[in-house]
């Protein structure tokens, strides 16, 4: 799985920092039978402004595996996969006024 960007790649520190502060988050967004759909990239796209940091939960309905759903949600919204953990996925796009400051 590619954690990076094609523009700026996260380094092994920044993912881990991600993942900490992604481990207390609760799934905003539900990937069910329709997979990722141009109005559920639009969701994550404006949800990912807001917060930088999104979880994920793809349902078992999903007609993608969770690893390529990961890959093209984060080169659709140009964010970074932090983790693709089960059927949970944690994208990270920083803002233009970052809250997270990554190490």
């Amino acid at each position: 799985m590619d954690i990076s960007n094609k523009s700026t790649a996260l380094t092994g520190k920044q993912v881990r920092h991600l993942r900490a502060l992604g481990h207390h988050l609760k799934p905003v967004v539900l990937i069910g039978k329709e997979g990722v759909s141009a109005a559920l990239i639009s969701s994550i796209d404006e949800c990912l402004t807001r917060h930088e940091l999104l979880k994920i939960k793809v349902l078992e309905t999903c007609p993608l595996d969770r690893k390529e759903a990961a890959d093209l949600i984060a080169s659709e919204t140009r964010g970074h996969v932090a983790q693709v953990l089960g059927r949970t996925i944690l994208i990270y796009r920083a803002a233009e006024s970052p809250t997270i400051v990554l190490p």
